[in-house]
């Protein structure tokens, strides 16, 4: 199968040969067919499998058969989890867009300035590409102009319920016309995505792919059990230190492990930089853009943070913490083994965290080899059956309203309760819905 044969115009078939995109991927085989035609779509993929692609061709070809209605305000919506997710879609879309004329797009996030935004949701605008927080807080002062709104596009929407943002994606849902095409991605279709998609399509399209193993068959991954946290990190350095990695990303579970373990590292002798949900957007900006260009080697994040990150020079993805899921284990390995490369998934797992492995191996279908490390004592993983203490040796993972209502880290006991049942904004500011709504910002 071919671009041509899914009936692209030869604008886009020429954006994809000069990037090098030979052959459509599954879903895109799947899923710009059915977006062509019209239909509602809910599809299932994993991270690496061409989906920013298939949403976004047929979505630029509507725009381009179409003639623009007049008035202000975006005709396509794409709501992603993450600033770097936006970015990269944004990004994505540039690329594909550019034998087209006069396409305008835009992205609003948090992190940033105010002013800038609010000139651009006064222009008309194609495309544009937003985190839920700040968007609805601009939408909720009126500031956004649905009338010519077409197209709406939730990216990742599993990782968006699962920072929190299920109140926001609804209330954003609700002020966008009935008449809109809808398409959802997501890296399972069970549980609350079921029950959203079912209140936000309209008949849609179901595709599921299941990329894994082909996704991950250039990915060595193995798994070090270590007797304590100070055993942990010694192997991550040893690793480092005389392993043959090239550029890699170290992942942790909470944003003050990550600038903890930067730290260390740094002063292990190698450039590291630390890239989490407190960090500012120009700060985060600046340090991807160190890591892309190669002046950083070690780049120590948290999930939330970590969504967008596309790097070829990728050759080792570490699980410092375990992740929360299996599919946040699929994500972050997806960051190595990129544009046809190899790469190793090395995860550090506590005896108690044997559990969390075998979970991960049920999700991939693959296995996830125990290795030893010359210098270390072996640790051996428990017996099948052997309890599975949650979240044992780890410090209570990042999420997206990691902050209290001063927009600080951390918060009262039990905060993660209550932000898990209000929905909070996602930069810590009072949650949506509230008399301060109009009087603070909203980021992500």
């Amino acid at each position: 199968m071919s671009f041509a044969s899914l009936n692209l115009i030869p604008a886009l078939l020429k954006a994809l040969e000069a990037a090098g995109h030979e052959q459509p991927t599954p879903i895109q085989a799947s899923a710009i067919p059915a977006m062509l035609a019209g239909r509602d779509v809910m599809a299932c993929a994993q991270t690496g499998t061409g989906k920013t692609a298939a949403f976004l061709l047929p979505t630029l070809q509507r725009l381009e058969a179409h003639r623009a209605p007049a008035g202000r305000g975006p005709r396509v919506l794409v709501l992603t989890p993450t600033r770097e997710l936006a970015t990269q879609v944004r990004d994505a879309a540039s690329l594909y867009a550019k034998e087209l004329k006069h396409l305008r797009l835009g992205t609003i996030v948090g992190g940033v300035p105010y002013p800038p935004q609010q000139k651009l949701l006064m222009q008309p605008l194609d495309v544009l590409v937003a985190t839920p927080g700040r968007f609805l807080d601009h939408m909720e002062r009126g500031r956004v102009d649905f009338t010519r709104l077409e197209v709406v596009i939730l990216d990742e929407a599993d990782r968006m319920l699962d920072m929190g943002f299920l109140a926001d994606v609804e209330r954003i849902m609700a002020a966008t016309p009935a008449t809109r095409q809808t398409v959802m991605f997501s890296a399972t279709f069970e549980g609350r995505i079921a029950t959203l998609a079912g209140r936000l399509l309209k008949d849609p399209e179901r595709i599921r792919i299941a990329p894994t193993e082909a996704q991950n068959a250039k990915i060595a991954q193995h798994v070090h059990y270590v007797s304590d946290v100070a055993q942990k990190k010694a192997m991550l350095m040893a690793l480092l230190n005389e392993g043959p990695v090239g550029q890699a990303i170290v992942f942790t579970g909470t944003k003050h492990g990550a600038d903890r373990l930067a730290t260390a590292i740094g002063q292990n002798g190698h450039s590291a930089a630390a890239l989490h949900g407190d960090m500012r957007q120009g700060a985060r900006n600046r340090t991807l853009a160190q890591f892309r260009a190669g002046s950083v080697r070690v780049l120590v994040a948290t999930d939330v943070a970590a969504r967008g990150i596309d790097v070829a020079a990728i050759s080792h993805v570490f699980n410092y913490d375990l992740p929360r899921s299996a599919e946040d284990y699929v994500h972050r390995i997806g960051r190595t083994g990129r544009a046809g490369q190899s790469g190793s998934a090395v995860s550090f797992a506590l005896r108690a965290e044997h559990g969390a492995v075998k979970r991960i191996e049920r999700f991939t279908g693959q296995p996830i080899a125990p290795r030893a490390l010359a210098g270390f004592p072996v640790t051996e993983p428990p017996a099948n059956g052997a309890k599975d203490p949650a979240s044992a040796g780890r410090g209570r993972p990042e999420r997206a309203g990691d902050r209290n209502r001063s927009g600080r880290p951390g918060g009262a006991p039990g905060a993660g309760r209550s932000f898990a049942r209000r929905s909070p904004d996602r930069d810590g500011r009072a949650p949506a819905g509230r008399s301060r709504l109009a009087s603070v910002g909203r980021g992500s």
